[in-house]
């Protein structure tokens, strides 16, 4: 999209959401967050209207929850709000959801959980940061100097997908096949990536035979710590479906990918578009940890996530029938001024940075929050070493989504080295 008409799309949806009846209004427009026009709305909906129902949407009627202390309460009330049958407002491909366990609810949900979490364990991470850290020193010392080259191929996507590809106990060379698959699973057919369901159904048979060899050679042979030889060994999940299995694979993928990956090229457009805290962070490089939450917070990868309700309930002044689709806006949370002082501002040194929903709430809070903390900490820490700035030189193009809020696409220029 060009950048007038990013600009129009812009002002447009601003007007349209504060002039619209409120029972018109529709914040799961992947246009909308593609032109980063999406805030406008929820500030309405924090303000007038915070448990807010959408009686006509292309996946059925759905409620939003836009306050922080009210997504919260859903987030931590698996008892009455299922994550059973999806966690996107988005239906399944082909209309069958994939069983994963962040869309189950106890007690499975939790065994399944418990079999993959020793690989993301302080003491497997503690294992992982080394490895993590030469990589990241390589990847930026083969950036090149003085002219312009995406930054989210070249460094977001590497490193991620070298995490990735080690957690899985896969080839490196296989690391932007599973960056591919991860994109696919989220992708929008005819929005760019790909062009139709049926195509991406058929990415996901290739995807899936790839996990079902890895699977058997594993299951095959003595456990070891990689996650997919977790899941072949591990008590409650070696005997699951093979369509439970590459569910789970789907999961770990994208969790793996997505927060990590946009948030890496968020700091750095975060960090230009508000050049007193770079400056703030290069001269005091001991607010990286800090820095790194607030980008977190302000980027929140994720835009959503999406529950079903188990009976009836009065929720916010509002009923939400039994079956009613409940659709928790990490994104608005996170700008939510009754809870966080000045939310729409980046500031590094906040009193609390970790105070932000990005990572969910309650048993589904993101699993591998820690390592997408690690993995962000040492780029920066490597990127100070080496470079006194990175300069971005156009607009991003941002992701077609409603639920990932990521970037395609992030010009920048390195001036010099260190």
């Amino acid at each position: 999209m060009a950048d007038g008409a990013i600009a129009n799309l812009r002002a447009q949806a601003e007007q349209e959401a504060w002039s619209l009846p409120l029972e018109e209004l529709n914040p799961a427009q992947p246009a909308l967050f593609q032109a980063d026009a999406h805030w406008a709305m929820f500030d309405r909906l924090r303000n007038e209207n915070p448990v807010h129902y959408t009686r006509e949407h292309e996946y059925g009627p759905y409620w939003s929850i836009t306050r922080y202390n009210d997504i919260m309460a859903v987030d931590t009330n698996h008892q009455v709000f299922s994550s059973e049958g999806g966690i996107t407002i988005a239906e399944p491909p082909g209309g069958e959801p994939l069983p994963m366990f962040i869309a189950m609810d106890p007690p499975k949900h939790d065994v399944q959980r418990k079999t993959v979490s020793p690989a993301v364990s302080p003491m497997n991470l503690q294992r992982l940061a080394p490895l993590i850290r030469e990589r990241a020193g390589k990847i930026l010392d083969e950036l090149p100097i003085g002219e312009e080259f995406d930054w989210v191929d070249k460094v977001s996507k590497e490193l991620t997908g070298m995490t990735l590809a080690t957690l899985f106990g896969m080839p490196q060379e296989d690391r932007r096949q599973l960056i591919y698959w991860s994109d696919v699973v989220t992708a929008v057919p005819g929005a760019g990536l790909i062009d139709t369901l049926q195509q991406k159904l058929a990415i996901f048979t290739e995807y899936h035979a790839y996990f079902t060899r890895l699977w058997n050679e594993r299951v095959n042979a003595e456990p070891t710590g990689d996650l997919i030889s977790m899941l072949a060994h591990g008590e409650a999940t070696r005997n699951m479906e093979p369509r439970e299995y590459f569910g789970n694979v789907v999961l770990l993928t994208v969790g793996g990918n997505d927060t990590t990956r946009n948030t890496i090229s968020g700091s750095i457009y975060a960090l230009n578009q508000n050049p007193d805290q770079y400056d703030k962070l290069r001269k005091n490089p001991e607010l990286i940890t800090s820095m790194v939450s607030e980008t977190i917070r302000w980027q929140t990868p994720l835009a959503h996530m999406r529950r079903r309700a188990l009976q009836d309930i009065e929720f916010g002044g509002k009923t939400i029938r039994k079956g009613d689709k409940v659709v928790m806006w990490y994104v608005s949370g996170n700008r939510d001024d009754e809870v966080i002082e000045n939310p729409n501002a980046y500031i590094i040194d906040r009193e609390r940075p970790r105070q932000h929903i990005s990572f969910g709430f309650g048993i589904h809070r993101c699993v591998g929050n820690r390592l997408a903390e690690l993995q962000l900490t040492i780029i920066w820490e490597e990127i100070l070493k080496r470079f006194p700035e990175i300069v971005v030189t156009a607009e991003p193009r941002r992701t077609f989504s409603s639920f990932v809020k990521g970037y395609e696409t992030l010009p920048v220029v390195i001036p010099k080295r260190i």
